[in-house]
């Protein structure tokens, strides 16, 4: 009886390993496709910030340093530094081309087709973790974003990981799964810094209704999260500490971003809830490149605070918006007209991207269900949907903000087609085994009365 599970799990990383290399295939053709791209905005910027930090420049503004060779050292923490890091790998091995960071970026999501597999498979089966890992290795909507070689290339992978530590914290609760969901939630944090309200919605309500611990164990595996997330967070916070006259944590990116989210640009018309660069550019101060990223931000943050207080009337309106575009219900096929103008997405590849998206939450639905009546949790997997949720009515509806809700919607579509997968496999047993036992019945042999009249 040993044997059988031996073999399953050897099909299973069998058929994993295949689905992996599809999608690894997939993203290798679309950067060779375009392998001429050039580096531009936040993909090119953060490319350059790990040039800068391999040739030992520290986290500086690559514009500043580069800018008609004046090599101005501008501390920077626009971004979380973790993609920064990352993109470092490649350069340390001598490819310093921006192609070799989109290259490297596809490896990067042929890990995130992986680690999906393994969190579906924790949270609904074998059978589960294959299909959610087919599904994300052909979804244009998340290997769009390793061809662009942006940070949220990396973001499918930590999201799944996350979810693959909190149901393995579910289904045994110790120590170490405790550590490894806070090791999760903190790697998450230092790439995408609203990633760590993941910490509120999902690890504290996780551990606090753990069933099989009692509450001393729950505190204890609360504060073993905080902590492991702490060792990894910590030390970024007290270098950002150092270097900056104002506080900066994980990023100072929300000063922009709230001014370029609010104005009038992006409070009517056709830009509502989502952002433009005019609304930024003339912030006083903003293009100086002497000035302390802290203090220069924090002009920004003024700005758009200042906007949004004298504009509260509107603000319900806008935030529909937001998150109407967010989630793709507000002029969706516009907003695919943005990504392809403005981050230079595939536009034909960008709709089929927005198709399969209403698809997959068509079908997270049902997959909500399945798992619930399989007594499974699913809370974990919506709430990634509530993080996407913040970040929109926080700055402004965007596509591949979304990318981490699709990961849930990815495992629990998964959920509902191995639903349908089985219902028709048991069916169609049904339908073989009727056949072969009517073949095997002997015929029944004619009334001699009836064959006599």
């Amino acid at each position: 009886m040993a044997l059988v599970p031996d073999t399953d799990r050897r099909r299973f990383w069998l058929w994993l390993a295949v689905w992996t290399a599809v999608g690894l295939g997939i993203r290798l053709a679309t950067v060779y496709g375009r392998p001429n791209r050039s580096p531009g905005g936040d993909p090119g910027y953060a490319h350059r910030v790990a040039i800068l930090l391999v040739a030992g420049k520290g986290f500086v503004n690559p514009l500043a340093y580069n800018f008609h060779g004046q090599h101005h050292i501008i501390q920077t923490a626009g971004w979380p530094p973790l993609w920064t890091f990352v993109l470092t790998v490649p350069i340390f091995l001598g490819f310093h081309s921006f192609f070799a960071a989109r290259i490297w970026a596809c490896i990067i999501g042929g890990g995130a087709i992986v680690i999906c597999g393994l969190a579906g498979r924790e949270i609904g089966g074998r059978r589960v973790g294959l299909i959610a890992a087919l599904v994300l290795a052909v979804y244009p909507n998340i290997w769009m974003n390793d061809e662009l070689a942006s940070s949220e290339a990396l973001s499918p992978l930590l999201v799944a990981l996350i979810l693959w530590t909190s149901y393995r914290l579910w289904r045994h609760p110790t120590k170490w799964n405790a550590a490894a969901l806070g090791g999760s939630i903190g790697l998450a944090s230092l790439c995408r810094d609203e990633l760590g309200l993941l910490a509120l919605f999902i690890v504290i309500p996780l551990v606090l209704t753990l069933r099989s611990a009692d509450w001393r164990r729950r505190l204890v595996f609360l504060m073993i999260a905080g902590a492991t997330a702490a060792v990894l967070v910590v030390p970024w916070v007290g270098y950002n500490f150092s270097r900056f006259e104002k506080p900066v944590f994980i990023s100072d990116g929300l000063g922009p971003t709230l001014a370029s989210a609010n104005c009038g640009l992006t409070y009517s018309g056709q830009a509502e809830g989502y952002w433009s660069y005019l609304c930024v550019k003339h912030v006083p101060n903003q293009n100086t490149s002497h000035f302390d990223e802290s203090v220069n931000f924090a002009k920004t943050q003024e700005m758009g605070v200042h906007y949004i207080r004298t504009h509260e009337s509107e603000l319900p309106r806008v935030t529909l918006a937001r998150v109407g575009r967010g989630f793709g219900f507000f002029h969706p096929i516009e907003q695919v007209k943005f990504d392809s103008l403005i981050e230079t997405r595939p536009f034909h590849w960008a709709l089929v991207g927005l198709g399969m998206y209403y698809g997959l939450l068509a079908l997270s639905i049902g997959g909500t269900f399945v798992l619930r009546r399989r007594r499974v949790l699913v809370f974990p997997l919506w709430a990634v949907g509530l993080d996407a949720l913040s970040v929109f009515i926080l700055s402004f509806g965007q596509t591949r903000y979304r990318v981490t809700f699709e990961v849930s919607l990815v495992i629990l579509a998964a959920a509902q087609l191995e639903w349908f997968w089985s219902r028709f496999s048991t069916s169609s047993r049904r339908a073989r085994a009727a056949t072969s036992d009517e073949a095997l019945d002997p015929p029944v042999p004619a009334n001699p009365v009836l064959v006599g009249t």
